[in-house]
């Protein structure tokens, strides 16, 4: 029973069903099933979609309905973890948004998607993030790593806004800093202080893996 009760969970995130998503993850839940062999589940379901996506066999909207699904049942399962006080293992913490002036979501979406494919737990504080609610989302999260995303030329000097208010509030060496997107180059990521770049989706994943030294 348990075991159907994964697979129907994983179908529905590779159906793109956050409907179905949830109410599988809620009856997984509600049988007993581990919570981490639940997000274990899911984590293949999603690494299956970012596999496919690398491949080019998936594409952006597959990536996006996959984040939509395990976006819906994941609150579900965090909600057992906590009941339970359960410990899961997780590659490590991110957050991850664009930044202020900039309201582009696809290629944050993207990076956060196969971020989960990884293995990381990914807090997406969204599009338009000022470096105050940046740094607000450090002090609250305490993630290992803040992924700041800049398609525009214009808004990309906001990712050193946030890396020099992480800097001012002494949280700067607590968390390793990535940036990406359609405006930036590895000489201006070296500029502000970053300590990663990476120009594709996949590419981001694997250095996040790369910064935590896996």
């Amino acid at each position: 029973m348990g075991n159907q009760l994964l697979e129907n969970l994983k179908s529905a995130i590779l159906d793109y069903d956050p409907d179905a998503s949830a109410d599988a993850a809620t009856k997984a839940v509600a049988a007993g099933i581990p919570p981490a062999e639940i997000l274990a589940a899911m984590t293949e379901a999603i690494r299956e979609i970012g596999d496919g996506f690398n491949k080019g066999d998936l594409f952006l909207p597959d990536l996006v309905g996959g984040a939509d699904a395990m976006d819906a049942a994941t609150p579900i399962v965090q909600e057992e973890i906590r009941r339970v006080g359960a410990e899961t293992k997780s590659a490590g913490s991110v957050v991850i948004g664009t930044v202020f002036g900039d309201i582009h979501t696809i290629g944050k979406t993207m990076v956060a998607t196969l971020l989960q494919a990884e293995g990381f737990t990914v807090h997406d504080v969204g599009i338009n993030v000022t470096a105050e609610q940046f740094v607000d989302s450090v002090r609250k999260f305490k993630p290992d790593i803040l992924a700041m995303s800049a398609l525009m030329t214009m808004t990309a000097p906001e990712q050193r806004k946030v890396i020099e208010s992480l800097r001012a509030q002494g949280l700067r060496d607590g968390v390793k800093i990535m940036v990406g997107g359609g405006a930036l180059t590895q000489e201006f990521a070296d500029t502000i202080g970053a300590d990663g770049y990476d120009p594709t989706a996949p590419g981001a994943a694997k250095l996040a893996r790369r910064l935590m030294g896996r």
